[in-house]
């Protein structure tokens, strides 16, 4: 199987991890951190040096492109300015992600007395965040839907994962002062991007090297997540977070990483049950990552309750 121009773009050495494709910033065995003084819109990143990073990202051209709604929103996390008449606008001319959000708008969270039939309405009841919110759900939901995966990638239960820890990391980024709040809720929505990476782009891989990445591949999901991530050019500090989600963490800084934040609400996802892949341990949530980052009993019993119905309202949405 050859390497597209995607994966050529990102892949220039070996040894590079996260490239843009018209930023050609190479780390090397000898320096392999990517610094931001070095090369701005890259992560802090490590090398690798595996034959089966090119075919992984090379996945990224199959799948389909950002929509201009989609790109509009992302804009916003870099302080572009998110004028809600042009949002609403673009949501008309896309009759599914209209539906979906008329029908957020509806819901009894909201208990609104006369219904909401209109865009711009909703858009007002929801408010910028919410809405930017189910922007990227459900656009990147349509992306990862045009991926050719294996066939036992758990695809369900790999968006509902992706979408409860975006939810958690936003509801903890609100709670927690911690670096570049507003792209947690796009940090804990693709962190685990990579491991969609490996089941498209090699399939004949994916089965074996389910929790043994490095042992096999030589590269981790987190590497390609951030790659991809990089290749989107999306805010550094979402590539830092989505390459940093399993590393060790030292809670004492202040603000608090964001790949911490996304860590912590990853943690607790799965503890629930809500894992990418089936298991058969009963749910046992831990709390501990909370109580790590400061919040107390009180703190963490409304964030949980708010999380869960929030996580209801996705499932509806986008399973």
């Amino acid at each position: 199987m050859g390497v597209g121009p995607i994966a050529k773009a990102l892949v220039v050495s070996s040894h590079t991890l996260v490239l843009h494709a018209d930023m050609p910033c190479v780390s090397s065995p000898e320096s392999p951190a990517l610094t931001r003084s070095a090369c701005s819109d890259v992560a802090v990143s490590k090398p690798v040096d595996s034959k089966f990073y090119p075919r992984a990202l090379g996945a990224l051209q199959s799948l389909p492109p950002f929509s201009p709604v989609l790109d509009r929103v992302l804009a916003s996390l870099t302080g572009e300015e998110l004028a809600l008449t042009k949002i609403a606008a673009l949501i008309e001319k896309d009759a599914v992600m209209a539906g979906r959000i008329l029908q957020t708008a509806n819901s009894a969270i909201y208990a609104r007395r006369e219904p909401i039939t209109g865009i711009p309405r909703a858009l007002s009841v929801l408010g910028l965040d919410k809405l930017r919110n189910m922007i990227l759900a459900i656009s990147v939901g349509r992306i990862w839907g045009g991926a050719r995966v294996h066939s036992s990638f758990p695809m369900a239960r790999f968006g509902m994962h992706s979408a409860a820890v975006a939810i958690l990391s936003d509801l903890l980024a609100q709670r927690v002062r911690t670096e570049f709040p507003e792209g947690a809720y796009l940090a804990g929505l693709l962190h685990d991007v990579g491991h969609l990476l490996i089941a498209a782009g090699i399939p004949e891989m994916y089965e074996q090297s389910r929790g043994r990445e490095f042992e096999v591949l030589g590269l981790t999901h987190a590497d390609l997540s951030a790659a991809a991530l990089a290749f989107w050019k999306l805010p550094v500090p979402v590539q830092d977070a989505v390459a940093n989600h399993h590393a060790s963490m030292e809670t004492a800084h202040v603000p608090v990483p964001l790949a911490e934040i996304v860590q912590a609400a990853d943690g607790y996802v799965k503890s629930v049950g809500a894992s990418i892949q089936p298991t058969t341990e009963a749910p046992e949530p831990d709390i501990s990552a909370f109580e790590e980052l400061g919040l107390d009993a009180e703190q963490i019993s409304a964030m949980v309750a708010e999380f869960t119905v929030e996580y209801q309202q996705a499932s509806v949405l986008f399973s």
